[in-house]
């Protein structure tokens, strides 16, 4: 629904510079995106050690986390909606799923109190009953639990539940817990074409929703 890559590369380059490490490009995070921010978070360490001095290359990734963690959320906050921006058609699909009357919930791998502020600041959040982030959850995505879990809080079965994603991740979830999924052409799916996933169908926008 957001393209929050400028977000991503404002926390994570302030947290770079606060370890004194070296700057990240959106294009070098974008593959990176998509399985929470621990992992995505690791990811960026590892490859920022590998660019630093030698003597920092040296440090292993682990070793820094918890600072990196603290400095990350830090910046995150701070910024949360003011480098993003709605992708084209969300607010109108949205809008054709409310008056269709639709029970309506958001999960994300993006921790909770990342998630709401953001579908706040952007006018989302009225659209759903229900939003779940990465640390609601013992798993995330694409392990099927959080999503049989929102099924459970809407009150709907997984085989009448429709899964919408971007990515391998989503399309994987909706699999193995027995949801129809679609997935947008956009949005972040690892680097990957997003035509190679198993799934139902793709859709261009989430207006694409009201011609259905």
């Amino acid at each position: 629904m957001v393209d929050t890559l400028g977000d991503f590369a404002a926390a994570l380059n302030g947290m770079l510079a606060d370890l004194a490490l070296p700057a990240i490009t959106t294009a070098t995070i974008e593959p990176m995106v998509g399985k929470g921010s621990e992992h995505l978070l690791n990811l960026v360490l590892k490859h920022a050690l590998a660019q630093s001095a030698p003597a920092q290359a040296a440090i292993n990734s682990e070793a820094l986390f918890e600072r990196a963690w603290d400095r990350y959320q830090h910046h995150y906050l701070a910024i949360n909606g003011q480098f993003s921006q709605l992708y084209p058609g969300v607010l109108a699909g949205l809008q054709a799923m409310q008056q269709r009357g639709w029970k309506l919930a958001c999960l994300t791998n993006k921790p909770t109190a990342f998630a709401l502020p953001l579908l706040q600041a952007k006018g989302l959040d009225s659209f759903f009953s229900q939003v779940f982030g990465g640390d609601a959850f013992e798993r995330k995505k694409p392990d099927p639990l959080p999503l049989l879990k929102t099924c459970e809080a809407l009150g709907t079965l997984p085989q009448h539940t429709l899964m919408l994603g971007d990515s391998r991740n989503d399309a994987q979830a909706a699999r193995a817990a027995g949801c129809p999924v679609l997935l947008v052409r956009y949005g972040y799916n690892h680097g990957e074409p997003v035509e190679a996933v198993d799934t139902d169908g793709l859709l261009d926008s989430l207006a694409d929703l009201a011609q259905r």
